[in-house]
């Protein structure tokens, strides 16, 4: 089953590249389902959908990094979105899979896996039909919302990937790990 969905989710992904790169208007995004709810992230930072498997935890991590995979021979670092947002971590189920992202941080490009309970499909979402992110009231942080997606009359979270996967700030927080308490 899982390896349909992947297939499935692939064969989208593929599709909405390439009529991305040729200039389509609106924007695409790839949904996915976490902690119940529906989030989104802009296709063209998507570079693929993997199989969840053969994670290596990395001690001294902040908890919302659940370790590192082998991608094709590169050392790719796997974020748990759930405990990013303070929620408790996924439980990995047969559809839990890697959603493989780049995003910029100062001076490079970094390719992050992230798990998600489930990939949905890649929506064309308008920008009239895009609202900005909630001051109040949402479950995340507001930075972490680029904004909300009215689709078919529900909201889709459309997450800042470059702010909620920025490297710099989980440096901050394995470092903070990192210090011994000396509160005792």
């Amino acid at each position: 089953m899982n390896a349909i969905v992947e297939s499935n989710a692939q064969h989208k992904l593929a599709a909405a590249a390439g009529s991305a790169e040729s200039g389509n208007e609106g924007a695409q995004y790839l949904t996915f389902m976490l902690g119940g709810e529906v989030f989104a992230i802009g296709i063209l930072c998507v570079k693929e959908i993997i199989e969840y498997h053969n994670i290596t935890p990395v001690p001294m991590m902040p908890s919302c990094v659940r370790g590192v995979i082998n991608l094709r021979g590169a050392v790719v670092p796997v974020m748990d979105l759930l405990a990013r947002f303070g929620r408790t971590p996924a439980e990995v189920n047969k559809r839990t899979c890697i959603v493989i992202v780049e995003v910029q941080t100062e001076d490079e490009r970094q390719v992050i896996g992230v798990v998600v309970d489930a990939v949905n499909e890649v929506l064309d979402i308008a920008a009239a039909d895009i609202e900005p992110a909630p001051t109040f009231g949402a479950n995340i942080h507001a930075e972490f919302i680029q904004g909300m997606g009215k689709v078919k009359g529900k909201f889709v979270i459309l997450l800042n990937v470059d702010h909620v996967l920025s490297m710099n700030e989980l440096s901050a927080l394995s470092q903070g790990a990192a210090q011994p308490d000396t509160t005792h």
